[in-house]
């Protein structure tokens, strides 16, 4: 296949009832803010935060953009939002009761303004994170707040979280990221982030995490967001991560037509380390993946996150942990881009973009055909036919490819038998390999502020 990059469709105009958006403390292009500190060399950090109450939320970045680190922003959504239930939200705002990250949708245009008066700015920008698969309602208060910076993807918020068909997945992104472009018309660019490097968040080989986040990029550039990052999750083994960086990178200098991406690292998304030094262990490894693999920002984890959702304080230790820890280490990125995460990525996307010129109808029918398949994932869109595991080296492999379009790049013998006890011990692997390392001293946080969890942690 000769590839062509995926031009985007012009932007709709603003549809009616969405309102007039406010005007910011001043525009923010959140991707030409990473960009340039990438290009200076600096790794941009960013927080999982998100908090019910507006003070709370507001003091959460505040302190973010007071750590000792590059930072960016984040407004992490509440489940109720995620899954659209206003009903039951209005009940919880109603009787005072905990929420799990900030209600946008809920609190409306003057509230979200107060949370991010004289904090939102060029020099800290503030991204939305989610993860809904009918986000239509947060691109709405998106556009009506000018926060131009948002995350997810019609597959990887989709299959992982629930039971929406991929469908409807489908044509709510559509909409929504149609929607989200109209920020062009008020002088603000949006950005968008695919979340299709997490997937699952572990136990899914690089390649196919690698494959769908370029699939979901192509799909927000043909949508008409031409400001995308692309995702890619720590998993087991840190060369064949920075393999993996190396193959995103590569396909996405082939494919997005112009230079206005970049790449942002995830501190693993599966069971975490319980003990501090494991937590801190863990995070370093990301932090050196991100700085040698030329990543321009990292997506932290806390010493809460097998416990309990972190304090303000506990996400800026670790903010500036990560900043420390990138101190010693220069980009060093692998000198060819040929690999087997490569070779199998680019297989996966090819025979994607070969099924349909729209990349969207192209992503239902490589689900349909089981060109992508999730292992252990349950949605009923998902074959379910693939499965994984890790190797004597602690690589990610493919058990059984299903009808993964690989061809001769993966043994098809399927010799190799996944049993829920060897499943389980893969999903403890990383927590088992950190919590049981030696007290690393080097990578201890610095102790002018306790890390501790609090004595309350459940």
């Amino acid at each position: 296949m000769t590839r062509e990059p995926v031009r985007p469709a012009p932007p709709p105009a603003p549809r009616p009832g969405t309102g007039t958006p406010a005007a910011p403390d001043a525009p923010v292009d959140f991707g030409e803010f990473v960009r340039v500190r990438g290009a200076q060399g600096t790794l941009v950090m960013q927080p999982r935060m998100g908090f019910g109450d507006p003070g709370q939320m507001r003091a959460g970045l505040l302190a973010t953009r007071a750590a000792a680190a590059v930072t960016v922003g984040t407004l992490t959504l509440d489940s109720y939002t995620r899954l659209g239930d206003h009903a039951a939200l209005a009940e919880v705002l109603g009787s005072g009761g905990p929420l799990n990250g900030y209600p946008l949708v809920a609190y409306g245009t003057e509230v979200t303004a107060g949370v991010l008066h004289g904090v939102h700015g060029p020099d800290f920008p503030v991204q939305v994170r989610h993860g809904s698969a009918a986000p239509q309602d947060i691109f709405t208060a998106l556009v009506a707040a000018r926060l131009n910076a948002s995350e997810g993807g019609p597959v990887s918020y989709c299959l992982p979280y629930g039971r929406t068909p991929l469908a409807e997945s489908v044509a709510n992104w559509r909409e929504s990221v149609g929607r989200f472009a109209a920020l062009r018309e008020h002088g603000v660019e949006p950005h968008l982030e695919t979340f299709g490097g997490a997937l699952l968040g572990q136990l899914c080989p690089p390649s196919l995490l690698v494959a769908v986040s370029v699939l979901e990029a192509l799909f927000f550039r043909q949508s008409g967001v031409r400001s995308i990052s692309v995702s890619y999750a720590q998993q087991t083994d840190p060369e064949q991560d920075r393999e993996a960086v190396a193959a995103l990178r590569r396909l996405c200098g082939e494919l997005l037509p112009e230079p206005t991406w970049h790449v942002v690292v995830y501190a693993y998304m599966g069971l975490y380390p319980t003990t501090r030094t494991g937590a801190y262990g863990l995070l370093a490894e990301a932090v050196r993946l991100a700085v040698r693999s030329g990543a321009e920002r990292l997506i932290v984890k806390t010493v809460a996150e097998s416990r309990r959702i972190p304090t303000v304080q506990e996400n800026v230790d670790a903010l500036e942990f990560a900043a420390r820890a990138a101190l010693p280490h220069r980009r060093d990125p692998l000198g060819s881009a040929d690999s087997q995460t490569y070779a199998e990525a680019a297989a996966l996307v090819d025979a994607v973009l070969n099924l349909h010129p729209d990349v969207g109808t192209a992503l239902l029918a490589a689900f349909t055909h089981g060109y992508l398949d999730v292992p252990y994932c349950v949605h009923p869109d998902n074959r379910g036919r693939t499965r994984s595991y890790i190797d004597g080296d602690g690589r990610l492999r493919w058990a059984d490819p299903g009808a993964l379009p690989l061809g001769r790049l993966v043994r098809t013998g399927r010799t190799r038998h996944v049993t829920s006890t060897s499943l389980q011990s893969d999903l403890l692997y990383m927590r088992r390999k950190f919590d049981d390392a030696p007290d690393p001293s080097a990578l201890n946080p610095s102790s002018e502020r306790s890390v501790e969890p609090a004595d309350d942690a459940v």
